[in-house]
């Protein structure tokens, strides 16, 4: 499966020739330095081992910079892409020319985190009547049985932490290709803040 490491550098909106507007999610591309390949004499399974991103000097350790060493400088995000498509060397570079007969992709990213919320925002609850004097408006409602045993089960939707978690967005259409710049513009929203990580595969239910 063909996949990158790209950086959401932010949204902005095109026209196609009939003068429609598409919102796009602008994806940075950097260089992507192919590090190693795990196969599956040696490993057990095929993969694509990826690293970009600079680093500083002084929060890399001499076993970090192990895996790096004879191929690039030490880089900041490193990731084993599962069964590749292209056949690649150690030391080889990919860019956003990968994709350039891919139609749709998935991107992953790690959401924003919100903070500690409510039911009613977290899970998308009604909460009660909104009438005067109901006394149960924004509340969870029963959590636990009335009976013996008089407990909570594990993963019940109750007030906690939000956002801030790996989310995948599936089949976005990629709207254009940007080789000198090296970013790519796809239709959609894609999860995280600015200036993120993301991955970027080919779509697998496309």
């Amino acid at each position: 499966m063909l996949g990158l490491i790209g950086k959401k550098v932010g949204m902005t909106q095109v026209f196609d020739e009939n003068g429609r507007l598409t919102p796009v999610t602008v994806i940075k591309i950097e260089d992507n330095v192919v590090i190693g390949n795990r196969t599956e004499d040696n490993n057990g399974y095929s993969a694509c081992v990826l690293a970009t991103g600079d680093k500083k000097k002084s929060q890399i350790t001499k076993p970090y910079a192990g895996q790096f060493k004879d191929v690039c400088e030490p880089k900041a995000f490193v990731m084993e892409m599962r069964n590749f498509d292209k056949e690649v060397s150690v030391g080889d570079k990919l860019g956003v020319d990968l994709f350039k007969d891919v139609t749709f992709v998935d991107v992953t990213g790690t959401s924003k985190g919100k903070g500690y919320q409510g039911g009613m925002k977290r899970h998308g609850f009604g909460g009660g009547r909104a009438t005067h004097g109901s006394k149960f408006h924004r509340d969870l409602g029963g959590t636990a049985m009335s009976t013996t045993p008089a407990r909570t089960y594990p993963g019940q939707k109750m007030a906690g932490h939000m956002g801030d978690e790996k989310v995948t967005v599936q089949n976005l259409k990629i709207v254009a290709i940007d080789s000198d710049m090296q970013v790519l513009l796809v239709k959609g929203a894609i999860p995280g803040p600015t200036q993120s990580t993301v991955i970027v595969r080919k779509a697998i239910k496309k």
